[in-house]
């Protein structure tokens, strides 16, 4: 957990051994993949209050392998801006690229750091925002938040939320930023591919990861990756990327999977009015919409 402990120097080891993370953890496992997309890449991480946070560890000790800035919850674009324009200001002798990422849960990004999000986005600032979305507060006891799903329960809606949940992407995609897009950690390949494109490109890229957490969702550990893989397979949880707000493309079908399969293992939603039938008309007109906007590219 030292921060000079060469025994964890691989340029893959984003988040090393020692970390405070829970058991299956989706944020711990997009992290895994994001340090080995950006291998050999020279980079650094701005986080707000969230578990991302919290991960490192107590102080002088750390559980990341690059630098990282500690914002406050409302701020990491703002903190993020500040620090892509230092490293405009002294590039570097070797000329190699530095940066930027925030590394949000949905909190700070949906709610709470919505102003500086949206305001980083129309700036088009140079940075990286990734958004871990496990649909709750996490690090705070499992509160509600804009990006939990309808029925859900949680520590504020011990009933089942009422409400829909928000559409991050096609809210940033309306600020017309140069690349947004949906990451899975059930799909490597298309993870990779996706955080090395954005590489290549100047200004604001918007990542949105389904992060399942399996404290406040009630599932098993080893259910994780599983129930990613179910949710884009069912739709729940589409796989696409939007290029400067307007061009759509889908990067995975569904395959018909029913819904239910993803829900019925997530004790969240146990003992809750879920209308499945609600639940696939609304995906099946979400894939519809998704499927029109992407062919007014073609």
């Amino acid at each position: 957990m030292n921060a000079a402990n060469p025994e964890y120097a691989s340029p893959e080891c984003l988040l090393r051994p020692g970390n405070t993370n829970c058991g299956g953890c989706g944020m711990s496992t997009g992290l895994t993949m994001l340090g080995r997309a950006l291998a050999n890449e020279r980079y650094s991480l701005v986080i707000p209050a969230c578990c991302g946070i919290v991960a490192a560890g107590a102080f002088p000790t750390t559980s990341y392998s690059v630098p990282v800035l500690a914002s406050t919850f409302a701020s990491s674009p703002a903190f993020a801006s500040g620090v892509a324009a230092v490293n405009q200001l002294n590039p570097r002798r070797d000329h190699q690229a530095e940066h930027v990422i925030c590394w949000a849960g949905d909190g700070g990004t949906y709610d709470i750091g919505m102003a500086t999000l949206s305001a980083a986005a129309e700036r088009n600032e140079d940075i990286i925002y990734i958004c871990y979305d496990n649909e709750i507060y996490g690090n705070t006891g499992g509160q509600r938040s804009s990006a939990t799903p309808v029925a859900a329960r949680t520590t504020t809606t011990p009933g089942g939320k009422g409400e829909t949940k928000k559409e991050i992407i096609e809210i940033l995609a309306a600020h017309h930023v140069p690349y947004a897009a949906t990451l899975s950690i059930a799909h490597p390949e298309d993870f990779q591919r996706k955080i090395q494109q954005a590489l290549k490109i100047r200004g604001f890229r918007f990542f949105l990861i389904h992060a399942p957490c399996p404290t406040g969702w009630k599932t098993e550990p080893a259910d994780s990756v599983e129930l990613v893989r179910l949710a884009v397979r069912s739709g729940v949880f589409p796989l696409y990327e939007v290029f400067d707000g307007v061009n759509f493309r889908i990067n995975a079908e569904p395959d018909g999977t029913d819904p239910a399969a993803y829900y019925a293992r997530q004790k969240r939603f146990t003992g809750q009015e879920i209308n499945l039938e609600r639940v696939k008309t609304a995906t099946r007109r979400k894939m519809r919409r998704l499927r029109q906007l992407a062919s007014m590219n073609q």
